[in-house]
Parts: C-alpha cells; structure tokens; sequence
C-alpha cells in the first residue's frame, strides 16, 4: 500500500521540476566562466649561485684522534686506578648520608648510611664516593671530603665536598 503511494508522489515531484526554463541558470554559468581567469605574474628571474670552493689542505682533520689539552696543560694528580675500592667508593656521595658521630680512642668517627640503609663508620683518610674521594676532616656536623676528577680537556683536578649531619 505504501509503495504506489510512494512512488506515484515522487512523479509528481519530478514533473514539477521539468517544466521550469533553466535558460538564466545557464546563462549565468557562462558568464561566470568567462571572468575566472585571473592574470598571474611573471615568474621572478633566478639569479645564478655563487660557487663556493673548499680547499682542505692546511686544516685539521675531523676524524682523525686530536689532544684536547691546551698547549703546555699537565696533568693533575691522577688517582691510583690499581689500588683495591673500598666499599663506600661504590655509591655517589647524593647516595650517602651522615647519621652521627662517635669518639674512638680521642679520634672522631662519622657514622654514613647507604642507600641499602647500612650503616659505616668513616674516618679521617677513608675512601668514599665514586670520584675518588678521600675523607680529610670530621666534625660533628660535617664530614668533608677531597675528590679527584677530570676537567672538560681530560687533566686531573682536586675540588672538596661535603656531607652534612642528617637528622
């Protein structure tokens, strides 16, 4: 029932539409073409490159081994790379932290915590942190410590830190 129904109002659309004069519609649209066409510059002129000529005779050779080090530069003290670690030489001194001190035969002794919560006594002389580090003096707030590293051309060089008394 709803299919003649259907189909019957879908003719009388389409033959509404047929009967129209659609000649201003195509007028219109070849007016339109004709003004489309805009008038593009002319293409710049290209200049030629100038031409650059490399000559590497007289530089340094990028890929070959150079010695960073300035002109007479020396090395510092370089730390003895054979001796045994001690134990606390394998954690960096942000890992290390100084919980107390005591007094042993009238010489101070800091107590250091590592990070696996283990605690060792340090005494003036021990070897501590990963830069070659050597405990020079204790109080009983801060231990101070002599370290041993390279600077940026490779030389050995000697700065101090410290750790402070954590509570």
């Amino acid at each position: 029932m709803k299919l003649p129904v259907l189909s019957c109002l879908a003719v009388l659309l389409l033959t509404g539409c047929a009967g129209e004069d659609m000649s201003d519609l195509r007028q219109f649209l070849q007016e339109a073409g004709r003004d489309s066409q805009e008038k593009l510059d002319p293409l710049p002129v290209v200049k030629a490159p100038t031409v650059f000529s490399y000559d590497p005779s007289g530089l340094a050779d990028p890929f070959s081994p150079r010695n960073l080090r300035p002109a007479g530069s020396g090395g510092g003290p370089a730390p003895d790379m054979n001796r045994p670690r001690e134990y606390l030489e394998n954690f960096p001194l942000d890992g290390l932290r100084m919980v107390g001190t005591l007094k042993r035969g009238g010489q101070l002794v800091a107590l250091v915590r590592t990070p696996d919560n283990a605690i060792y006594q340090v005494r003036v002389g021990s070897r501590i942190g990963q830069n070659f580090g050597v405990v020079t003096a204790i109080s009983d707030t801060a231990i101070q410590i002599r370290e041993t590293v390279q600077d940026g051309v490779g030389d050995w060089i000697q700065t101090t830190a410290s750790l402070s008394l954590q509570e």
